[in-house]
């Protein structure tokens, strides 16, 4: 099971006048980062008590296997004429992600056996949450670059601000929809046999 969370941040800034392009430049930068847990499973003992025992992720009173953190931040530039009307000249938007998954230290032969399509599955289930921070990223950077020019620049920072969390309001319940669809993963074959 996997649960993305995001937070909410923005920033913006004033073009200087050299900034004279027409079409608004748009970029979105994406780093990832795994961070494993041990498990050590004891001959005799389920994989799934091994899990439970090792992990560090719980919510509303359940254990996780597995947890996917996205965070997504903005930043744009603009460009205001002489008549007080702001366009914007840049936009650059980041996607980090953090993927707790874990990581089997020892176990017996089956154990490991079953851990490793366990591990498959869950790891796909896990990128799967990825995705929805990576859609709103896209979503995000492309939506605030094609805002038309507003009457002045509070106007347009609303605006790219408003958009932006609308478009990650979006995406946070399509992915709450992708953990009830998949059940965390169960349907994608994250599911422990004993």
């Amino acid at each position: 099971m996997g649960r993305g969370r995001l937070s909410l941040h923005n920033a913006l800034g004033a073009c200087a006048l050299a900034c004279m392009s027409l079409a608004a430049r748009a970029e979105v930068q994406e780093s990832h980062a795994r961070e494993p847990y041990p498990v050590h499973a004891r001959p005799g003992q389920t994989l799934r008590e091994a899990l439970n025992a090792a992990t560090p992720i719980t919510s509303g009173g359940q254990r996780f296997h597995g947890y996917t953190h996205w965070n997504v931040r903005w930043n744009f530039w603009w460009q205001q004429d002489t008549a007080g009307r702001c366009r914007i000249t840049r936009v650059s938007t980041r996607l980090q992600s953090r993927i707790q998954m874990p990581e089997l230290a020892t176990g017996t032969a089956a154990q490991t056996a079953a851990f490793a399509r366990y591990h498959t599955a869950l790891y796909q289930h896990e990128l799967g949450h990825v995705e929805f921070g990576r859609k709103a990223a896209q979503a995000i950077d492309r939506g605030i670059a094609a805002l038309p020019p507003a009457p002045d620049c509070p106007t347009l920072e609303q605006q790219a601000n408003a958009l932006g969390q609308r478009l990650l309001a979006e995406q946070v319940q399509q992915e709450r929809e992708y953990d009830q669809r998949t059940r965390h993963g169960a349907t994608q074959g994250a599911l422990l046999n004993d």
